[in-house]
């Protein structure tokens, strides 16, 4: 019966992490999977999230299934955290939000929803961008394309370039946006940039997609939410996918959220009933589990302050990696420029090594890159920066 299939060639960072499992040297260094890593080579449980589940315990709550759109007390506190309690557009009922599974669930599920409601329009994303981005749009039957983004030559941004591909586009084209940290390269654009990108989201009729995986690994969980309010202020419609995997570290718990902002109250209703009915053509609701977690550790008076705390210590280690990556390098290779290994934030950064290098250092110092060259720099601590600062110094001399 299924004879014919394809062989799966599986997912390349996945894979390169079942290698890295299976390597038996002891001083192996894994900077590929975008997971934080506390500075043990540990995947932290939060303590706001593990008093969240205490509560949880305590309270034996029925185990029965959620709405489709999911818990309404964590679709209100992702609202809050993504648009401020504030927001005009939230008070007049024009966003509306659903609890998805983790925020590729929330991706699908908009671009499902997009390719049923807007047939005809196909799908720009970042050269380089997240690789399931493109599987994902192209999965729902959408074309996908690419604008100009990295600069190699800077390890910057095309920000001119960007923005001239964008203007050429048809209106209602959708234009996939990393709001913060953008994988795979960290770099990411000024607030003057953002409001010049809107602008032109705004008088071309385009219609945004932003990517929202880790809010508070940039500059900070508000500061990180600047393009998102932007938007909701200047009333574009648009779409934004949310994760709370690396900033509650809850991975395996698939917590994300899916929000449309519309131009009125009555589209946005409108919007809600079709979601619903794409969620329950997937997989008909979200996790108990989840929802609890994130709405306790959101609107508690005690836990969300400790966990805006954690998530700036896991910002605060990010940093003090990249500093002392670049100083060493700096030092071991002093006729290049490491800066935009300070410049560029978030989990991730280009190395602008090249594949052939990147498979030296698995090799030779079982330091493991994916061969773009992308670093997580999570991956990195105060036990291993060093060797792993002399080992990308050996293949780049």
């Amino acid at each position: 019966m299924f004879s014919h299939l394809d062989p799966y060639a599986g997912d390349p960072i996945l894979s390169l992490n079942e290698a890295y499992q299976k390597d038996p040297r002891p001083h192996k260094v894994n900077l590929s999977i975008g997971i934080y890593f506390d500075d043990a080579g540990r995947i932290p449980v939060l303590a706001s999230v593990r008093e969240a589940e205490a509560q949880m315990l305590a309270a034996a709550s029925t185990k029965s299934y959620l709405p489709i759109e999911g818990d309404p007390a964590m679709r209100n506190a992702v609202q809050a955290l993504l648009f401020g309690a504030d927001l005009p557009a939230l008070k007049d009922g024009r966003i509306v939000t659903l609890q998805t599974v983790g925020s590729s669930g929330g991706l699908k599920v908009g671009a499902d929803f997009l390719r049923r409601w807007l047939p005809a329009s196909e799908a720009w994303v970042s050269d380089p961008t997240w690789d399931n981005h493109r599987a994902m749009f192209e999965g729902a039957g959408i074309r996908v394309h690419t604008y100009p983004y990295y600069d190699a030559a800077t390890g910057g941004l095309k920000f001119d370039a960007m923005c001239d591909a964008l203007r050429s586009l048809p209106p209602r084209s959708i234009v996939l946006l990393h709001a913060c940290c953008h994988n795979p390269t960290g770099v990411d654009l000024t607030r003057a940039q953002w409001d010049a990108l809107v602008r032109l989201l705004a008088e071309r009729g385009l219609l945004p997609y932003l990517d929202l995986a880790y809010q508070g690994y940039g500059d900070g969980i508000d500061d990180d939410a600047y393009a998102v309010r932007l938007m909701a202020s200047r009333g574009l419609t648009f779409i934004v996918a949310n994760s709370f995997s690396k900033s509650m570290s809850v991975y395996g718990e698939r917590a994300g959220a899916l929000s449309f902002v519309c131009t009125d109250a009555r589209e946005a209703e409108l919007v809600l009933g079709q979601l619903k009915a794409t969620v329950r053509r997937n997989y008909s609701s979200p996790p108990i589990h989840a929802a609890g977690i994130v709405a306790r550790v959101l609107t508690d008076p005690t836990l969300r302050p400790q966990w805006e705390s954690e998530v700036a210590a896991m910002r605060e280690r990010i940093l003090a990696m990249r500093q002392r990556l670049h100083a060493v390098l700096a030092a071991k290779v002093p006729g290049r420029d490491f800066g935009y290994f300070l410049t560029q934030r978030g989990m991730f950064s280009y190395t602008g090594l090249t594949g052939a290098q990147v498979d030296r250092l698995r090799d030779e110092s079982a330091v493991y890159l994916v061969r773009s060259g992308r670093m997580c720099v999570a991956g990195l601590s105060m036990g291993n920066v060093e060797r792993v600062a002399q080992a990308f110094a050996g293949v780049l001399g």
